[in-house]
């Protein structure tokens, strides 16, 4: 498939999600970076939201709970352009019901080409990046030129 390029503004769109046992970690996390993630527009899943709301004070847009859909939303909003970045706690150590969920949403991620932090380290290091606050370009595929040659 072609590609092309897609730039993201200095203001990112960043997708938070934490499996149960995690979601103290990411509310400390976010926490501690309140004012960086404060430049951002935030969405969640359901209850990782709510939590992150309370903890934080900072706005966030709810989606659905994982389980019940919400990791299909952030996914269908990764494709559309929506987020540029996934900051997703999750538990290696804990059989999850909806698995194949998170193994969609991480393959989407990794289809539509945005950063992906799945522990504190990894999150660490994305929101201090250069990149973080600035914009970037970044290598996404070309849907539209794929219709196009499949509809001639």
């Amino acid at each position: 498939m072609k590609s092309k390029i897609l730039e993201s503004s200095p203001r990112k769109s960043i997708a938070l999600i934490a499996h149960d046992n995690m979601k103290g970690d990411l509310g400390r996390w976010a926490s501690k970076h309140k004012d960086r993630l404060a430049k951002h527009n935030l969405y969640a899943t359901g209850t990782t939201g709510y939590k992150l709301e309370t903890s934080t004070g900072l706005p966030i847009t709810k989606c659905a709970s994982g389980p019940l859909g919400g990791d299909q939303q952030i996914g269908a909003k990764i494709s559309e352009g929506e987020i540029d970045m996934l900051i997703f706690f999750w538990d290696p150590f804990e059989p999850m019901p909806h698995d194949p969920d998170v193994k969609a949403l991480l393959r989407i991620a990794a289809v539509w080409n945005i950063p992906v932090a799945c522990n504190q380290a990894s999150a660490d290091f994305l929101i201090t990046s250069s990149f973080f606050d600035t914009t970037y370009s970044r290598q996404v595929p070309d849907y539209e030129s794929y219709i196009r040659e499949r509809t001639v």
